[in-house]
């Protein structure tokens, strides 16, 4: 068990230092699957308008999972705010007081 927990917590710590990498792969997998799908319809000659159809629920999924990307890097801002872990982390470039 122990294994599990540090491989969640070097998981969790490499999310919170990339968000935005996180956010833009999780937006870009869903849009290549999405292209993907479409294409092998369009291949299997499908009537165009339900290919412009998946081409738009693969892009209405994608957006509803940038948010949840976007919502989840929040989520571990404001607790490791709350929790002071990023003051620790940045506590090395600030200089002291006085």
């Amino acid at each position: 068990m122990a294994d599990a927990k540090t491989k969640v917590e070097s998981v969790r710590e490499w999310v919170v230092e990339h968000k935005l990498r996180t956010v833009v792969h999780v937006m870009i997998r869903k849009q290549v699957l999405g292209y993907g799908c479409a294409f092998s319809l369009w291949a299997d000659h499908t009537s165009i308008y339900a290919v412009i159809v998946v081409l738009l629920d693969f892009w209405l999924h994608a957006q509803a999972l940038t948010l949840a990307a976007l919502a989840g890097a929040a989520l571990v801002e404001y607790f490791d705010h709350k929790s002071g872990a990023k003051a620790e982390r940045y506590a090395k470039f600030v200089p002291p007081k006085g």
